[in-house]
């Protein structure tokens, strides 16, 4: 069974150590709060984490959907317990929503990255560069998916938009309700690769997925007439079989993602930025003011939109920050340790003392 589920030489090969410890293989399908779904060879169990890994494990360590795990089985009540996640080929993250440098894992193993959102109010340039910078340093390969072409009377004009943004990457026109595109989308998933869906809100992820299976799986709510906003639905993410072979993750949707040391990521959607700066005429331009910069050139001439030059500022200034701030609580936890150590070796030297 795991084999549909993208079991593989290379896998069976790193998990070697787990194996001669006795434990099984497994995929996490599904997460909540209150335990995991994993399919292993014998079906699908319910699984929690070992006291050991829940305690030694940081947010990014723990399992998440689209995981490998080494398990203990008990099959006579179809639950186990992770002792282990198998070493990730990709991950998607972001900062977590009560954090400024914890990343949290949305979804691990997979090879596409579906960016989604609709063609309605939803569909905003600046987030979806924040969304393509995510995927592509997560390792996985991001499509671009318009939902609702149905109700889109410039599909055509805003898709040429946004592939004007997407630094390479495919855009696709879908219409789940009438069944187009769909067949354009999903050649680009292979049988036995993984894509992941990411996206606000209502922009139809959920209705995407139930389309794609063929069934009602995902709940789905329409958005709000007000404001084109759509109202949570999905509460955890999901990870399903697809009739022709691939597997799909559907997330809740979330408004932003926060980036953690996506560097790559950001020089990737905005290589053309990055170009242009290296054509100006003092190599340490700071773009404001300098005669000969490039970048105010080409957004006086019309080439740079302003607005395109602002983000690339801003999720730079933001990761400038989340590194600063991880180097302060680095610099932090090594001067407790070394103030710990040096207290231990006072006492140590103190009672030696004494007991002479």
């Amino acid at each position: 069974m795991i084999e549909q589920y993208g079991w593989s030489d290379r896998l069976e090969k790193a998990f070697e150590p787990h194996a001669r410890a006795g434990h099984a293989a497994g995929r996490v399908v599904v997460q909540q709060r209150n335990g995991y779904l994993v399919v292993t060879a014998q079906g699908e169990v319910r699984a929690k984490l070992s006291g050991r890994l829940r305690h030694e494990a940081q947010e990014a360590g723990h399992p998440a959907v689209g995981d490998w795990v080494a398990l203990s089985m008990n099959l006579a009540e179809r639950t186990a317990t992770i002792q282990a996640v198998v070493p990730r080929r990709t991950a998607l993250v972001r900062r977590a929503a009560d954090s400024v440098q914890t990343p949290q894992v949305v979804a691990a193993n997979v090879d596409l990255a579906f960016i989604v959102t609709s063609m309605n109010g939803d569909l905003n340039p600046r987030r979806i560069e924040r969304y393509l910078a995510a995927a592509w340093q997560s390792g996985a390969r991001p499509v671009v998916v318009l939902t609702k072409s149905d109700i889109c009377a410039e599909a055509a004009s805003l898709a040429a938009d946004v592939e004007a943004l997407a630094a390479g990457c495919p855009v696709v026109i879908v219409s789940a309700r009438e069944g187009l595109g769909l067949d354009a989308l999903l050649a680009h998933l292979a049988p036995g690769e993984t894509c992941v869906l990411i996206g606000s809100s209502g922009v139809g992820k959920s209705t995407l997925v139930n389309t794609l299976l063929g069934e009602r799986r995902m709940a789905t709510q329409s958005i709000r007439e007000a404001d084109d906003r759509g109202r949570h639905t999905t509460s955890h993410r999901e990870l399903a079989l697809l009739p022709g072979g691939g597997l799909v993750i559907d997330t809740p949707g979330v408004r932003e993602v926060g980036l953690v040391e996506a560097d790559e990521g950001v020089s990737q959607v905005f290589d053309d930025i990055e170009r242009l700066a290296e054509t100006c005429k003092f190599g340490d331009c700071s773009h404001a003011n300098e005669p000969g910069c490039a970048v105010q050139g080409a957004i006086l001439s019309g080439d740079l939109d302003p607005k395109r030059w602002e983000h690339f500022r801003k999720l730079a200034q933001e990761l400038a920050a989340v590194e600063e701030k991880a180097a302060r609580a680095f610099k932090d936890a090594e001067r407790r340790r070394l103030g710990k150590a040096q207290k231990s070796y006072r006492t140590a030297r103190k009672d030696a003392r004494g007991g002479a």
